[in-house]
């Protein structure tokens, strides 16, 4: 075959035609259009892209031939087909279209008719575990890390294509489900004893010294610190060590090396445990004086084990977060732990002193203290008590399993209880009736343990964990029955099973009624369940369970090291946006402009708000002209778009217009290095980004997305204003002692530039004015918030034959600005959802 020449005459084209693999099935309309506008550039060896269209068949029944056609049509629906020096008329691109797609929509919709939209799915580990958490009444059931990773496909761990069952992740589901089983077992009589542990003073600490010099933690009397006449780890007298008013001053955050929590406490059996302390906020001023605090000290607990080192240690915040406030009061929380644990002390906000790792001292410094006292907590004392027993015994985890046996139970009749017990735990773990037959197998296996003599509690687990690692538990169905519509549902906007409401309008046939379906779904997203939908499917979506994944360059952003109040707080801004953007439901231009924005007080001072007082986060309503509301300035998101050295407008941009406008840019080619970060400052972004995009091919995709990219750049690594770059060498310098104790110094460089003109032409000044131009097509907004729920909802991408009724939905949002929640009810009451029945 011979290359042509895009400039190849029609009549040579014409004459090409019989020779394509698509001669004889493609309309001849389409035939003729795609000779004249396409196959000139997409012939033979060396076809444009490596697309030889002569060589494609036009078989729409296969799936690999219809995704080819498919790009194809987007292609040249989006202008990138032909390119640009090989023009196509406007009538020429719409009469294409408009015989392509009804082709490959009807192909499409033809194989859903056969086979289903797309296929069941399994359970990832998220979700098996919260399953199992309200199939035996384990609210704290911790499995999760039992399970291997899920797959990731389309940017969630939803999608049934990666959800593949191995022998290993068999095995791993078989041990999940028997650690779950008997932890919801008791073989006792009587709940575990309930210890009450108080300590105080001298004992409120493990040691007579922490990690971080004597500023970090000392005791107290009088407002006044005790034993601190040296570093030395000076044993306190007698008469103060017994002194009720002793109190322990702590004046740091957590950071490894780091252990503060009580001398002598370790948790003997698993549970929720009460604690309970009475402590003050204070200010710690030269010679260890200390005085009441002028506002609260954030805090929380920590679990994890008593030991001097914490690098290995499952540390974990727990209880919540507490408000510590000027003036002795006493805090109680709830805390989970398990065997052999205690709780830590974890300040928010304070200095994280650290050892001086080049070797210039080998010590620790305690950071300069503000003008008017270094703010920390002063404990007085600590009482732990637990486990905390439950409502009744056996809990209601044993019930599940073993009805009114009780403990250890040996029935009369051990198989006619057994068959029982088990029809019982099917009918009420399953979402959906199960054929007796199927039952029958489960039975055999528990029938075949009693008649080898097992103990009948052993048995019986046998089949509960057949039960719960076979695919009538494990998988999730198309929708072909009222059952799998509440399991999407559910598993779409909790994370997990139907609850009893939607189990009995699913048993009464009623899933497919439009009323009913708004009112449920609006149940849903107003219950407690609804903060795992959002903590899923925003931690996925915005990739926000990747959000500690870069630190920040110590020598570029020395302010950033070990602050974990100010990422908690990032994450959780982001979380309550988008929260609020559901609940409330807010038109969807509000991702891209919002006039609010989440802030408590570090984030207040981290985005140059107004200050604020508490850890909570509030509403915040922004003034005029504000760069900040929406996702695109939100912390979070600019932290996860950068490396933590520098910011790249490439990963901006392309994470914008892939997650936010739906338009993925492709991956690079083969061989294409990343653009490095000159971390001197000598060098601007822009000058980097052309030296990268030389090439015509680079530089047109990069079009696409750098400029959107580039309108970021007022922000730095963690999404604070800036309007200079930072460096090692050029500009002028700054320098100091950073909260780990540290000297610092980095230079203030050249001047950020955010202007920058899209691909379509139009121009920009800064990120306000390009926010007002991506919001100027909610649209646009709206249809990427349709596919991205659709992919998390039924676990298949939006197909072509989909493309219709996704524009019928946002057709009935437009008139009031596609708002969130409307959305998201326009999907569960669509065919895509429910099923084409």
């Amino acid at each position: 075959m011979l290359a042509y020449d895009c400039a190849m005459k029609p009549l040579t084209v014409a004459f090409l035609a019989p020779l394509c693999l698509w001669a004889e099935t493609m309309p001849p309309e389409l035939q003729a259009s795609i000779s004249r506008s396409c196959v000139p550039c997409h012939t033979g060896a060396a076809a444009k892209g490596g697309l030889d269209l002569t060589a494609l068949p036009f078989d729409l029944s296969s799936r690999t031939v219809r995704e080819r056609w498919t790009r194809i049509h987007d292609r040249v629906e989006q202008g990138e087909m032909p390119p640009k020096g090989a023009p196509m008329a406007a009538a020429e691109r719409a009469g294409m279209l408009r015989r392509l797609a009804p082709a490959i929509h009807q192909a499409d919709l033809a194989e859903v008719a056969r086979s289903g939209r797309g296929p069941m799915r399994r359970l990832n580990r998220d979700e098996y575990e919260q399953t199992l958490r309200d199939v035996l009444h384990l609210p704290r059931l911790d499995v999760r890390d039992l399970l291997p990773e899920d797959r990731e496909a389309y940017h969630f761990n939803k999608v049934s294509a990666t959800l593949d069952m191995s022998r290993v992740q068999l095995g791993a589901y078989l041990d999940a489900s028997e650690a779950a089983l008997r932890r919801a077992m008791v073989t006792t009589a009587t709940p575990p004893v309930v210890t009450k542990f108080r300590t105080s003073g001298r004992n409120l600490f493990p040691g007579l010294r922490s990690t971080g010099t004597l500023h970090s933690m000392f005791f107290i009397k009088d407002n006044q610190g005790v034993n601190v006449a040296s570093e030395r780890n000076t044993p306190l007298p007698k008469e103060l060590e017994e002194d009720p008013a002793l109190e322990m001053g702590l004046f740091r955050s957590p950071g490894w090396p780091y252990g503060a929590f009580p001398r002598g406490f370790a948790a003997n059996e698993p549970g929720e445990y009460r604690v309970r302390f009475s402590a003050r906020a204070v200010l710690q001023h030269p010679g260890f004086v200390v005085s009441d605090a002028k506002q609260a000290v954030p805090m929380t607990l920590r679990s994890r084990r008593p030991t001097n080192h914490d690098i290995a240690e499952d540390v974990k915040s727990v209880g919540g977060v507490l408000e510590i406030a000027p003036g002795a009061h006493v805090y109680e929380t709830t805390v989970p732990l398990s065997a052999g644990q205690t709780v830590e002390y974890g300040l928010y906000g304070l200095p994280v002193p650290q050892v001086d790792t080049e070797g210039k001292t080998g010590a620790y410094r305690y950071p300069p203290m503000p003008p008017d006292g270094q703010p920390g907590v002063a404990f007085n004392w600590i009482e732990i008590e637990g486990p905390l027993p439950p409502a009744t015994w056996p809990p209601a985890s044993h019930r599940v399993l073993f009805d009114e046996l009780g403990i250890a139970p040996a029935p009369a009749d051990a198989r006619r209880e057994a068959s029982r017990l088990l029809r019982r735990f099917i009918q009420r773990a399953a979402r959906g009736p199960v054929p007796d037959q199927a039952i029958q197998k489960f039975e055999r296996l528990v029938l075949a343990r009693l008649d080898r003599q097992e103990p009948f509690a052993e048995a019986m687990l046998e089949g509960y964990q057949a039960f719960l690692c076979s695919d009538l538990f494990l998988y999730l169905r198309e929708p072909g029955s009222d059952f799998a519509i509440a399991d999407r549902l559910a598993y779409f906007l909790t994370n997990s099973r139907p609850d009893e409401p939607l189990t009995a309008l699913a048993a009464a046939g009623r899933m497919r009624q439009p009323a009913l379906l708004a009112r449920e779904s609006n149940r849903l997203i107003d219950g407690a369940g609804f903060e795992r939908f959002v903590q899923s499917f925003a931690g996925y979506w915005l990739n926000l369970r990747h959000l500690r994944r870069d630190d920040a360059d110590k020598r570029l952003y020395p302010e950033y090291q070990l602050d974990e109040y100010l990422v908690d707080s990032l994450e959780r801004e982001t979380l309550h946006f988008f929260t609020a953007m559901v609940r409330e439901n807010l038109p969807i231009r509000n991702l891209i402009q919002a006039d609010f924005v989440y802030a408590n007080e570090r984030l207040a001072k981290h985005y140059g708000l107004p200050p604020m007082m508490g850890a909570a986060l509030r509403r915040v309503a922004l003034a005029d002209g504000s760069p900040l509301g929406g996702l695109l300035t939100q912390g979070a998101v600019l932290k996860i778009t950068a490396n933590g050295t520098s910011t790249s407008p490439v990963l901006r941009g392309a994470w914008i217009t892939d997650r936010i406008l739906g338009e993925p840019p492709p991956p690079p080619p083969p061989g294409v290095p990343a653009v490095e970060p000159d971390i001197r400052g000598a060098k601007t972004i822009r000058d980097l980004l052309a030296q990268h995009t030389k090439s015509a091919t680079c530089a047109a995709c990069h079009a696409k997305f750098d400029p959107v990219g580039l309108a970021l750049e007022n922000f730095d690594v963690l999404g604070r204003w800036r309007t200079h770059y930072r460096g090692t060498t050029e500009g002028e310098r700054v320098s100091g002692i950073d909260h780990t104790g540290h000297d610092f110094a980095y230079t203030l460089a050249g001047p950020v530039d955010a202007s920058g003109k899209l691909a379509d032409g139009r121009s920009f000044r800064d990120i306000r004015e390009l926010k007002a131009l991506l919001a100027a097509n909610p649209r646009m907004l709206a249809r990427n918030f349709l596919r991205q729920l659709t992919v998390y909802a039924t676990g298949t991408p939006v197909r072509f034959s989909d493309r219709a009724e996704m524009e019928t939905m946002l057709d009935a949002c437009a008139a009031d600005g596609y708002r969130t929640r409307d959305l998201l009810r326009s999907l569960v009451r669509s065919k895509i959802f429910l099923g084409r029945l």
